[in-house]
């Protein structure tokens, strides 16, 4: 998505930012967070990762606490959760505020929030603080709220203020007792806690979920596509199964899945059944509310990190998720001495875990090869949940990668998400099994054609080209994408069709279509307006934008914007296919040593040099395309089916004609090949580093190293919104 926002906090120390530049960031950073809540919180639909969420929420902080003058009203560090947006489920406003709790990732920031208590009460070190320490569960947070013992309400939480009633949800969830049982019951008292979803439950649900999907299609005669299925009936983990399944505006739903529940605190109450945390969640837990059994009271900095320990260590082997490890100051004195901060008590502590790891086997390694030839090894797993997703695919990178990690189907591997996001291996545990190595091919498993590493390249790639199967349709799938030809609906799943229907062999025939249109209807799904509309969108890119036609064709080295140098240099694909051939030396390639060698002409050689941008590989790699017949063949099918005119960038007086332009960091509203199309056209230059030539920044959220460059060098650095403005005033 292009408004998706980049998560990645500036690397610049909060006390050497300009204020201006604090401030913007202060800006951006209210917008992603708040953002980020609201796919969290109110639509279950998380975009980030907790460990980037955590990432954005400290730099946020760190920026409030150096320039405290520049808080923003809408300031993250003053939100709980999201708001309630419309949703079929009532609203309850919470009598007492649902509170989030302040995080620490490291040893030192828990010393230090016992440091800070004890300063903030004004007790001695010696003096004895009680805290207890429970698991971090990964749910959804309900109040439950009960009245003479009856349970008459539950809520979400919401923004913490306002939260959405799902009292007739929670009935059906087998934790939640409608009557407590027990003494001393308070005529009020509210159960604060998390509903969740084991993981044995929840790859349970998204297998049901998709014999449904499964079931459903055949009852309507339709072709099952599994992975359309699963993006729409599948939960993405535990957690967002669980707020799923309780947020359903029918009940019935609700009791047909799983959920848990187990307290951790209290709201509303007319009384207090102790004088300490441990007492009263025991208390709790005496009425028939279930509350963890890793709970237990520490008297000490060593015992709260002893119980860190243990509870992360055991961590794999827990039914639900968890996240880390909470610590609350234990006398409830104390708390009421200590009080809240804005969104969070000074009383309690999340301690979170680092990237969560789990061990699985690997049961196969599979190769794919993509649209430029690469084979890449992926990994097939036993299912394993990591970070709460379930993982059952990993790449393996490359050959390289394979013989470092010594990994071989049936060896028991451990994963880690990196940044909580990319699967990837990391041990393999049974390396010193004594069993026979992988053996990587030599030869494409597609088509058959030699597979080799080019000198000085890890990659292995198959030298098929245009006549492997994979390629062919990845290039296909390439040549029609939004980057190049843009064809619409024309996409993955219908080039796939086509093709194994023998349809589509290279890219003219997508030109051919037309005289197919009879053949087309006879296929399931197709009726006359989409074929018509199908015919209608290719013969629309009869006449194609050259740049776009010769990025569609995926030869190596020649991305969007390398294609837009070269048409800019040549105008015309015909005198960019001569003249690469002319400068071309590489007329043979040896296949034993893999060595290219041979002579081109000078001066088409140094036509090709003078381009900005284009250096040897792109040079070889338009010359070895040019080099090989079938290529040829294709390339010269193609242009007997369409006519691109030749190239023009159209420049337009600007502010920033003549100067080179740098864009840097995330571009929130358009993509980065979008943004260096602008800048041609404004009569600017975009280049891919900072340089003492560079004259204008443009840096988006995340911008690091080119920023700080800039910085050094003294260069011009404007925001997204301020280049927009260029844009716009240049017409």
């Amino acid at each position: 998505m292009s408004d998706t926002p980049d998560h990645t906090p500036s690397l610049f120390s909060a006390t050497n930012l300009a204020e201006a530049d604090a401030a913007n960031e202060l800006m951006r950073l209210a917008r992603q967070i708040a953002r980020a809540n609201r796919k969290y919180h109110a639509e279950d639909a998380p975009e980030i990762s907790d460990a980037e969420y955590d990432a954005l929420v400290r730099r946020n902080a760190e920026l409030e606490a150096a320039y405290p003058h520049l808080v923003r009203a809408d300031s993250p560090a003053n939100a709980v959760g999201h708001e309630v947006a419309s949703s079929p489920l009532g609203k309850v406003r919470h009598e007492v505020r649902m509170m989030s709790l302040d995080n620490a990732f490291a040893d030192d920031e828990v010393a230090e929030f016992l440091a800070r208590v004890r300063r903030f009460l004004s007790l001695p070190a010696d003096a004895p603080l009680a805290v207890t320490a429970e698991d971090k569960i990964d749910g959804l947070s309900c109040s439950l709220r009960y009245e003479h013992g009856m349970l008459v309400r539950a809520a979400t939480r919401g923004d913490g203020q306002v939260g959405e009633d799902v009292t007739a949800n929670v009935a059906h969830i087998r934790d939640i007792v409608q009557e407590l049982v027990g003494d001393d019951i308070p005529e009020v008292f509210e159960v604060r806690g998390e509903v969740y979803m084991e993981k044995a439950a929840f790859l349970a649900l998204n297998t049901a979920l998709m014999d449904e999907a499964r079931a459903e299609a055949e009852r309507k005669g339709e072709a099952f596509d599994e992975d359309a299925a699963a993006k729409v009936r599948q939960f993405a983990n535990p957690r967002n199964a669980a707020a799923g399944s309780l947020r359903q505006k029918d009940a019935a739903v609700t009791a047909k899945r799983p959920l848990r529940f187990w307290a951790h605190g209290w709201g509303a109450a007319s009384s207090v059944p102790g004088e300490s945390q441990h007492e009263v969640i025991r208390r709790i837990e005496s009425w028939g509310l279930p509350v963890s059994p890793q709970f237990r009271l520490c008297h000490s900095l060593d015992e709260m990190l002893a119980a860190y320990r243990a509870i992360r260590d055991g961590r794999a082997d827990l039914p639900f998720e968890i996240d880390g490890v909470v610590y609350k100051v234990d006398s409830l004195a104390y708390q009421g001495r200590l009080g809240f901060v804005a969104k969070a008590p000074r009383w309690g502590l999340a301690h979170k875990f680092p990237a969560e790891r789990a061990e699985t086997t690997l049961e196969s390694i599979d190769i794919q090869v993509g649209r430029t030839g690469k084979l890449t090894p992926v990994g097939r797993l036993k299912p394993v949940l990591v970070g709460g997703v379930t993982v059952t695919n990993v790449t393996l990178h490359n050959r390289d990668e394979i013989a470092r990690l010594g990994v071989r189907p049936g060896d028991r591997v451990v994963l880690q998400r990196a940044g909580d996001v990319i699967p990837q291996v990391v041990e393999n545990v049974t390396r010193d099994e004594v069993r026979e190595a992988y053996a990587f091919p030599d030869h494409c498993p597609e088509c058959g054609s030699e597979a080799y590493a080019e000198v000085g390249q890890v990659d292995v790639r198959c030298s098929g080209g245009l006549i492997c199967p994979a390629q062919r349709t990845e290039r296909l799938k390439h040549f029609v994408s939004r980057a190049a030809l843009d064809i619409e609906g024309l996409g993955e799943k219908t080039i796939d069709e086509f093709f194994a229907q023998g349809w589509l062999e290279s890219p003219a025939d997508i030109f051919r279509l037309r005289k197919r249109r009879d053949d087309i209807l006879a296929l399931d799904g197709w009726k006359d307006k989409s074929v018509d509309n199908l015919l209608a969108a290719v013969e629309n890119k009869r006449s194609p934008d050259a740049a776009r036609l010769l990025f569609g064709l995926g030869i190596r080295h020649v991305g969007a914007v390398t294609a837009r140098d070269l048409m800019k240099a040549f105008r015309t694909l015909p005198r960019l296919r001569d003249t690469a051939t002319k400068a071309h030396t590489t007329t043979w390639r040896d296949p034993v040593s893999k060595t290219a060698g041979g002579t081109g002409e000078v001066g088409a050689l140094n036509e090709m040099t003078c381009i900005m941008g284009v250096g040897p590989a792109v040079i070889e790699a338009l010359g070895d395309f040019f080099h090989e017949a079938h290529n040829v063949e294709v390339w010269d099918d193609l242009l007997s089916e369409v006519s691109p005119p030749p190239y023009v960038v159209e420049t337009k007086e600007s502010p920033v004609s003549g100067k080179t332009v740098v864009f840097t960091g995330k571009l929130e509203t358009m993509s980065r090949d979008e943004a260096k199309a602008q800048a041609e056209r404004l009569g600017a230059k975009a280049a891919g580093s900072v340089s003492p030539k560079t004259d204008l920044v443009v840096a988006g959220p995340g911008a690091g190293s080119k920023l700080k460059k800039a910085a050094d060098l003294g260069i011009e650095v404007i925001d997204e919104a301020a280049w927009a403005e260029i844009v716009k005033a240049a017409g």
